[in-house]
């Protein structure tokens, strides 16, 4: 058993696209504009052309009365068909197109008419004001029909009243004028809302066009879903318009910039201060995932410009991928360490093997001896200079990795360095990273030589690294500390130049500061101030109280 499709109704109502929207509401404005505009100049036009025509019928009747000759008639002749006052009311009436030119007696007697058998009978209409003295305009009906009227009174030489002078103008007439009238206004209204219509297509159009033909449905979904997308994904988005302003923050960009609502409507130096994070941001910085840190955080940027002359950046959180890397960097470091150690140890052991199949065995024990003092003595001479020991294993694990690399790594006889740091670890960042940025830097050249020197001056400490390296010159020693700037090809996991721009934020963390210079003998020297990087000291127990203490053990 076959269905049948059910029967489509027909939808009415207002287009779904919003150009056709527009466009039908532009039109309707047009047409409502243009016809209450004519509907506006029909009314006042009509009650203008009923002014004029009784302002004409009052202008012939003044000129009527002015002719004394018919006052003086009036007075003196009888009110005939052919008398003198209808000859010349008729020869006025057909001079100036008049529907009727009526000269009446102070009794209201007709003495003219344009209709013969009416002469001599009173008139239709009361003339009392007109006999009154008084001039009178108004559209009325009498015997020839509805007309627009103008009397005035009729004086002698004498000017005393003798009369009245009544002309009518044929109002169909007047109508007749408006009506001629109305399709030339209605030609110029149509051409108006042409002319609109043709201006409602057009901003139609270029709304379709920055609207991409969507229905408002359509852009109600994508401003919800927008939203939805901004504040629901992990990375940070800012836009910003054409002037460089911020005009949008999701959450996540707020977190990692730690800004808040307030920075919309400013510009990214204003909102974040001098920096790199502001450069990348406004566009003056250029590249692909662009490396920059705010604060303790490290941001991956990429920002893209749109059609409107704006910009939208995204902003990812590498922090936790970078504290991995260095991590992994760490123990890199360590298995060449251990590498290097296992290289030296098998040589040696080929060495102490050799001997005893030789039956050295005195010089076999000497060759231990040695040996064994020598990582001892370099061990010793750290520890008795460094105390910390987070510090002083991590300078011992890097000689090693030096030693391998033909790099010779000394610690300066001035150092010395109590176990009382605030922030060890900050500390071992910082070493770290110099260290690690100088056996690049000699790595390979004949005499390599870098020295470390770690000295207290109060309860602030200052690092010195110095190498035997190229140096750096005199106009990129503040570009060296800069983010993402590097001489170095970046390794696949991390991003390069962020190594020296830590040191630096670490140590203006704690109110330091990191330098670059010239080494005495060449190469580079950076110095590290941290001022307040030590604990204030324990007091010391006096000699008294520390026999008693001893005392008391003992009993």
């Amino acid at each position: 058993m076959s269905r049948t499709p059910p029967a489509r109704r027909l939808r009415l109502g207002l287009p779904r696209r919003v150009f056709s929207q527009v466009l039908l509401m532009q039109l309707a404005i047009a047409a409502g504009v243009a016809v209450l505009a004519t509907g506006l100049f029909l009314a006042p036009l009509s009650n203008q052309l009923d002014d004029q025509a009784m302002r004409r019928a009052l202008a012939i009747a003044q000129t009527t009365a002015a002719e004394s000759r018919i006052a003086e008639q009036v007075k003196d002749t009888p009110p005939l068909p052919d008398g003198p006052v209808q000859q010349e009311a008729e020869r006025i009436r057909r001079a100036t197109g008049a529907q009727y030119v009526v000269v009446m007696d102070w009794r209201g007697v007709r003495w003219s008419h344009p209709t013969r058998s009416e002469v001599g009978r009173p008139v239709s209409t009361d003339p009392g004001q007109a006999l009154a003295g008084k001039e009178i305009m108004q559209i009325d009906s009498g015997t020839l029909g509805r007309t627009a009227r103008g009397k005035v009174p009729l004086y002698d030489s004498e000017h005393d009243i003798v009369g009245a002078v009544s002309v009518g103008i044929a109002y169909d007439s007047v109508r007749a004028r408006l009506i001629h009238a109305i399709p030339g206004l209605f030609a110029y209204a149509g051409g108006a809302l042409a002319v609109g219509a043709l201006a409602a297509w057009l901003i139609s159009r270029r709304v379709q066009r920055q609207t991409r033909d969507l229905a408002f449905s359509d852009i109600s979904a994508l401003l919800a879903e927008r939203e939805a997308m901004l504040h629901g994904i992990r990375e940070g988005v800012v836009a910003l318009d054409p002037a460089g302003r911020i005009r949008l923050l999701n959450d996540e960009a707020r977190r990692l910039l730690g800004i808040g609502e307030e920075a919309v409507g400013r510009s990214p130096d204003r909102a974040l201060g001098d920096g790199r994070t502001a450069d990348v941001l406004a566009g003056r910085v250029t590249g692909t995932d662009l490396v920059t840190v705010r604060g303790q955080r490290v941001l991956v940027a990429n920002r893209m410009p749109t059609d409107d002359g704006g910009a939208v950046a995204t902003l990812r959180d590498r922090t936790e991928l970078e504290q991995l890397g260095r991590e992994l960097d760490s123990t890199h470091g360590l298995i060449d360490a251990l590498r290097a150690q296992d290289h030296e140890h098998a040589n040696r052991m080929h060495t102490l093997l050799g001997l005893l199949e030789l039956e050295m065995y005195d010089d076999a024990v000497e060759f231990v001896g040695e040996v064994v003092g020598d990582h001892r003595a370099t061990a010793e001479q750290v520890t008795e200079k460094i105390e910390d020991p987070l510090l002083a294993a991590l300078l011992v694990g890097k000689a090693t990795v030096a030693a391998e690399r033909g790099v010779a790594l000394w610690v300066s006889d001035r150092t010395q360095l109590p176990d009382r740091l605030v922030d060890p670890s900050g500390l071992v960042t910082i070493v770290g990273n110099l260290v690690d940025n100088a056996l690049d830097a000699v790595a390979g050249a004949p005499h390599a030589r870098v020295e470390v020197e770690l000295r207290t001056e109060g309860r602030t400490a200052v690092l010195r690294v110095r190498d035997t390296g190229p140096g750096i010159p005199v106009e990129q020693r503040e570009l060296v500390f800069t983010e993402g700037w590097s001489t170095k090809e970046p390794p696949a996991h991390r991003g390069r130049g962020l190594g020296l721009s830590l040191v630096r934020k670490l140590a203006e963390r704690q109110g330091g500061s990191a330098t670059v210079g010239e080494a005495a003998g060449g190469g580079a020297e950076f110095t590290v101030v941290l001022p307040d990087a030590l604990a204030e000291p324990q007091p010391a127990l006096t000699a008294s109280a520390t026999q008693q203490t001893a005392t008391e053990e003992e009993s």
